[in-house]
């Protein structure tokens, strides 16, 4: 009896090895995990009827969300647990986004779109510094005058 107890116990703990190497190497594959395969979390044919009007706004905006993201990844990551943080909360959509914006570029090249100058606006007029005009004031009749 008690042999067979020793025999539960070492094959529970191998169990419990086991399942650890497996967790471990599970989660160092997402650890590896590069931007290479960004466009597949994208939808390919996304861009492909965008004209280069409707694309310049599109890239700056996917620029400005992605530089959002990377900065509060980096800022996540200065915490207690922010690099696991960083990888839950901000990791799926940076790589999303990431692949949007090649799409989207790739798309700005086949198209063969410029970036458009900025218009020129003029500049705002002061206001003028002259006094505003005075308003009139009322005087009421006096009761005895009627």
């Amino acid at each position: 009896m008690p042999n067979s107890l020793s025999h539960r116990r070492l094959f529970s703990r191998s169990l419990a090895a086991l399942a650890l190497v497996a967790l471990g190497a599970g989660l160092s594959g997402c650890a590896g995990m590069s931007d290479t395969i960004s466009p597949a979390f994208a939808d390919p044919a996304k861009y492909d009827l965008y004209d280069c009007k409707q694309l310049e706004p599109e890239r700056k905006n996917l620029a400005a969300r992605t530089a959002e993201l990377q900065g509060l990844m980096t800022k996540a990551e200065t915490g207690v647990a922010g690099p696991v943080v960083a990888e839950l909360a901000y990791r799926n959509d940076y790589i999303a986004l990431r692949g949007q914006s090649k799409l989207a570029d790739e798309a700005w090249q086949k198209n063969r779109c410029q970036e458009s100058k900025p218009e020129a606006r003029p500049a705002p007029v002061p206001p003028s510094i002259a006094p505003a005009p005075a308003a009139k004031s009322r005087t009421k009749a006096s009761p005895a005058a009627n």
